[in-house]
């Protein structure tokens, strides 16, 4: 192996030899720590009392881990109670206090003070049975003291008394939220929808326009029908030869499309002289344009 080395990387037998003395002393640094440990360290001696106390720490800590672990509820639910004293008292109107004055703990007291507060009642003294937190040894105890108080007995809620509306005639294509209101089977917020739907249409030209209203079937509307009136002379026109697309976006018969297409037909061949005009127009459908035709002029 000398000559290969000599041979191939030129070391000299000196070089040779103080390579082989490197390796050793980084063998020997390696494994003196393991050998320090096997040979020269021993154990210290444990005193037998010491490490049997030790152990017995160790198990009274982990006893105690678990056992405040499981009791924790208890010791929160009973630190609080007061020493047991009875008293004549009303089930009624005492509160959580002298509850658990009678032995009962924090949960148990307040679960009684809830149900009364939510609009349980004891009639009688047995009605002390009905709540669950009450042992029936704890009932036994309690009974000899319940004196319920006189009161009023619980007056049934009236329901209040609607007077039934006379029946009205509106004009509806000027009468506003009140007027409306008045209209047997109509209330504010149908007065409501009925007007916002009137000012996007200019008015109604017929009473079946109110099916088009959002929540009116043919219940309510045969409900109403025989209440208004219309007058078509107050319906709000649209000259179709001046209109511009902010005066039609809100109508509710007509797509974007649709105005915008009136509108351009208007400046490429000039004004409507009728509503047969309308028909030129290919994207307008003839019941469409039978709809427009009361709120147009020309």
């Amino acid at each position: 192996m000398k000559k290969w080395l000599i041979n191939h990387y030129g070391f000299s037998k000196r070089n040779l030899n103080g390579l082989f003395v490197l390796l050793l002393l980084i063998l020997v640094a390696t494994l003196a720590p393991s050998i320090y440990r096997l040979y020269f360290l021993k154990p210290a001696s444990i005193d037998p009392n010491e490490a049997l106390a030790l152990q017995q720490l160790e198990m009274v800590d982990r006893y105690a881990k678990r056992y405040d672990k499981n009791t924790r509820n208890e010791i929160e639910d009973t630190s609080d109670q007061l020493p047991v004293y009875y008293e004549t008292f009303d089930p009624n109107l005492v509160d959580e206090k002298k509850w658990q004055q009678f032995g009962l703990s924090y949960k148990q007291a307040m679960a009684i003070v809830n149900y009364v507060k939510k609009g349980g009642r004891f009639y009688k003294p047995e009605d002390l049975k009905k709540m669950y937190t009450i042992s029936p040894e704890k009932y036994e105890a309690l009974l000899p003291y319940v004196v319920l108080s006189e009161s009023k007995p619980f007056e049934k809620k009236t329901m209040p008394i609607y007077t039934k509306k006379e029946l009205v005639m509106v004009e509806i294509n000027t009468a506003d939220t009140l007027e409306l209101d008045k209209i047997r089977g109509v209330g504010i917020a149908f007065a409501k929808r009925i007007i916002r739907y009137r000012e996007r249409l200019g008015g109604f030209y017929s009473k079946e326009q109110l099916f088009e209203v959002f929540g009116i079937d043919t219940p309510k509307f045969d409900e109403i029908k025989d209440q208004i009136k219309i007058d078509v002379g107050a319906i709000r026109k649209l000259n179709i030869n001046t209109v511009e697309f902010e005066d039609f976006k809100r109508y509710p018969y007509l797509s974007f499309k649709q105005m915008n297409a009136i509108i351009q037909y208007r400046k490429q061949h000039g004004p409507y002289k009728s509503i047969a005009d309308l028909n030129k127009v290919l994207i307008l459908r003839p019941e469409t344009i039978e709809k427009m035709a009361p709120y147009l002029s020309f």
